[in-house]
């Protein structure tokens, strides 16, 4: 299963607000896997938050269709898209977030 934080995530003063939902990071994994946790957890919560940085960005998007145009279509819908950057140390570069909320309605 994957890693993922309860409650909600701050992105530099942007706020991801998951309707107590369940906020999961997603890193470097199969598309696939991945998308078959997420559906586990949609089914748990009904609001599931995907939070993604840097190189990890396209595959939280690909979940993210995945799930909502494949697997549940017609039954989710994406909720809300959050993008923000970051610097990891001062005037360092700049690392892109992404966090994108999927409903599942029924």
């Amino acid at each position: 299963m994957l890693s993922g934080i309860e409650g909600n995530v701050q992105l530099d003063g942007l706020e991801a607000r998951s309707k107590a939902g369940k906020v999961i990071t997603i890193r470097q994994q199969p598309v696939m896997e991945c998308s078959l946790d997420i559906l586990t957890d949609l089914v748990k919560y009904k609001t599931v938050t995907l939070r993604a940085t840097g190189d990890s960005i396209p595959v939280a998007v690909a979940v993210a269709n995945v799930v909502t145009e494949n697997m549940l279509k017609g039954n989710s819908k994406i909720v809300d898209i959050l993008v923000d950057s970051e610097s990891q140390v001062p005037n360092g570069p700049l690392v892109s977030i992404i966090a994108i909320t999927i409903e599942k309605m029924n």
